[in-house]
């Protein structure tokens, strides 16, 4: 069975390399992100201050997958 992953909103802190991201949560809680790779094929790009929804695992909450940049 899959399980389900958990939407999470954020402001991007920091670009890494690597198109890795330092994310704040809206509740002040900090991830390490990376973008998913239908943004990584559009070329969609991040800059500090993006606001973003993610989606995370129940398992590791310090990871998660950026899956659309907001306005």
């Amino acid at each position: 069975m899959k399980e389900e992953h958990i939407e999470v909103e954020g402001r991007v802190l920091v670009v890494l390399p690597g198109t890795m991201f330092r994310v704040e949560l809206d509740n002040k809680h900090l991830v390490l992100a990376t973008i998913c790779g239908k943004m990584r094929k559009r070329w969609v790009r991040l800059t500090v201050g993006d606001r973003v929804k993610m989606e995370m695992s129940p398992y590791d909450l310090d990871k998660g997958r950026i899956t659309w940049r907001l306005r």
